[in-house]
């Protein structure tokens, strides 16, 4: 048997000094996180994170840089995530849009907000992500190569 890592994306998206998050219905309860998913077959990691905020939040987004990889092992699960979370901006919003199905809605938190709720994260990547942005950390997308 293979040992395949689940490949996910993130948008770390602030405004005003708050940031997008999700509120989703998951198995463990209702958790916050930034829009995020995993990455389909056929796109690249830009695309999927474009994606992902648009299905979660109904926010176009658009990736400018990338924050950094997380890695890490959900203890419950035995499953081990890559997170790519990407910096960017929002460049338009349907707040008529569907969201999809487990995603209660969205928040804008401050930084103290999402700190104060880690208990209710989906995994502790979300805080790393904020702090890492917090931090200064942007790397540049032409790190990330795509060949066909």
């Amino acid at each position: 048997m293979v040992w395949s890592p689940h490949v996910t994306v993130a948008a770390v998206v602030e405004r005003d000094g708050r940031f997008l998050m999700v509120v989703e219905e998951t198995d463990e309860g209702v958790r916050l996180n930034q829009p995020a998913g995993h990455l389909e077959r056929g796109e690249s990691l830009t695309e999927a994170v474009a994606r992902e905020t648009l299905e979660e939040a109904g926010y176009a987004f658009a990736p400018r840089c990338l924050i950094g990889v997380y890695h890490w092992h959900h203890p419950k699960k035995d499953v081990t995530y890559l997170r790519f979370a990407f910096g960017g901006e929002i460049t338009g919003h349907d707040a008529d849009r569907p969201l999809d199905t487990g995603i209660l809605g969205t928040r804008w938190l401050s930084f103290d907000e999402i700190r104060d709720s880690a208990d209710r994260h989906r995994s502790p990547m979300i805080l790393r992500c904020v702090e890492d942005w917090r931090a200064g950390r942007r790397h540049p997308l032409e790190l990330i190569t795509r060949h066909a």
